[in-house]
C-alpha cells in the first residue's frame, strides 16, 4: 500500500555550472528558484527550484562533492526523475524545451508510473541528468 501520508520531499542534482542550472529549471522548465540571492551570496550552501507546493530540486555544486553531509557520495545511481503535469502544461513545458534546444530523447511513449500508464517525453538538462515529463489521462488528453 506504500507509505501513508508519504511524499517526494525533494531531488538533490550534482551539477557543474549553479547557475546555467538556475536559468534551465527557471526560464526554461518554468520553476520557481529558492535561496537563489542567499547562495549567490554565500550564505547557503545550495540553491533550490520549487517543482510543486511540497517538491523542490536542490541544485548542488560540483564543489561540494556530492553530498550534503560532507561525506563522499558513493556513487551517483540517479537514472532519471519524473514530473507528472497536467496535459496542457505537458505541452507547454516541452515546447518550452524544444525551443531551448533541448530536444526529446525519443518519440512519446506509453510509460508506467505511480499513478498507471501515462504518455511521457525524456529530456536530458545541461548535466545530462534524464527528466521524463509525463502526464495521465485523466489529467486531460
Amino acid at each position: 500500500m506504500g507509505l501513508q501520508g508519504a511524499c517526494l520531499d525533494h531531488v538533490a542534482l550534482n551539477v557543474q555550472d549553479v547557475e546555467r542550472a538556475i536559468t534551465f529549471y527557471t526560464q526554461v522548465m518554468g520553476m520557481e528558484g529558492l535561496r537563489l540571492e542567499e547562495w549567490r551570496g554565500g550564505k547557503v550552501p545550495f540553491p533550490s527550484v520549487r517543482v510543486s507546493s511540497t517538491t523542490i530540486i536542490d541544485l548542488f555544486p560540483g564543489e561540494m562533492g556530492g553530498a550534503a553531509d560532507g561525506q563522499a557520495p558513493v556513487g551517483n545511481h540517479l537514472n532519471h526523475f519524473c514530473l507528472a503535469l497536467s496535459a496542457a502544461e505537458h505541452a507547454q513545458v516541452c515546447q518550452r524545451l524544444e525551443t531551448a534546444g533541448y530536444a526529446p530523447t525519443g518519440p512519446p511513449a506509453r510509460r508506467w508510473g505511480a499513478r498507471g500508464m501515462a504518455t511521457a517525453l525524456y529530456f536530458h538538462d545541461p548535466d545530462g541528468n534524464m527528466i521524463e515529463l509525463r502526464h495521465y489521462p485523466e489529467d486531460g488528453a
